[in-house]
């Protein structure tokens, strides 16, 4: 090759965008097959079956699975939320009040419910309360324990959930009202509250997604074959026959209710999106 000859750019072929998206996708796609195969290949399903899917076993956690975990669970979970709803409405109000006590209260109870874990202020209200004042009974018995206990805890963050809902309505909303001769009282009630929920909804609606979750604890407080729910329910029946069957059972019974609730949150998020 002489001096005087030039040597031409080299060409190379670049991927464009969404070429590579497409190539990166497709790795992915396949690493998660390989994965997917090497577990099927590797699993002894002999015995996956044996554990978690005994016929035999799933028919003695029938209909005691729906008649009283599920409903049990049922139970604890909307009665703590309608606690928590009321609850947390008040101490939302009252975060957002011009009285400096008010603000002060409401700001404790919600820091303290919201650091405390949900463990803990079972076994205060199931064993710590009825020691320290002797005699003391919540209505429906455990029932009503639960119902108070894990009402309070979602109360807390169902609180800070209204005040952003309350705080998102316009002022313009409230000045207008207080200018048709409405009370502050009046115009929070009959304007802005009502809007506040509409906007708070799907968050809300999440709330009860983990209280049906953490309605798991009530085992702490020690229940009965009546007042059992999924969990305890689950994990009895998976001791006394040395099977995960009815823990998969439970799981399931779980997922029968979350998600339906998902997709509702998933739907109402949508449409809040589009009226924007």
């Amino acid at each position: 090759m002489s001096h005087g000859q030039e040597v031409g750019p080299v060409t190379r072929a670049r991927l464009s965008p969404r070429k590579r998206q497409q190539v990166s996708r497709g790795v992915q796609y396949a690493i998660f097959a390989a994965a997917v195969l090497f577990i099927a290949l590797s699993a002894d399903w002999k015995a996956v079956v044996e554990n978690f899917a005994d016929l035999d076993v799933a028919k003695e956690a029938f209909p005691e699975l729906i008649t009283i975990a599920l409903k049990n669970t049922v139970i604890y979970t909307l009665s703590a939320y309608v606690v928590g709803f009321i609850l947390g409405l008040v101490v939302a109000l009252a975060r957002l009040s011009s009285i400096a006590v008010y603000r002060g209260f409401a700001l404790a109870y919600i820091e303290v419910f919201r650091g405390l874990p949900a463990l803990v202020v079972f076994l205060i209200f199931g064993f710590g309360l009825p020691v320290a004042f002797p005699g003391l009974k919540f209505p429906f018995d455990q029932y009503g324990t639960v119902a108070v206990a894990l009402g309070l805890v979602a109360s807390a963050y169902m609180a800070e959930t209204f005040r952003a809902g309350i705080q998102a309505v316009p002022r313009g909303q409230m000045e207008a009202a207080r200018s048709l001769g409405m009370s502050h009282t009046r115009a929070m009630v009959s304007i802005v509250i009502p809007q506040a929920l509409r906007i708070v909804i799907p968050p809300l609606t999440n709330e009860l997604i983990l209280l049906f979750k953490d309605s798991s604890l009530v085992f702490v407080l020690g229940v009965t074959s009546l007042t059992t729910e999924l969990s305890k329910f689950g994990g009895d029946l998976a001791t006394e026959y040395a099977d995960s069957t009815p823990l998969i059972l439970a799981g399931a019974a779980y997922l029968v209710i979350t998600l339906p609730l998902g997709y509702v949150v998933r739907r109402l998020e949508a449409q809040q999106q589009k009226a924007r």
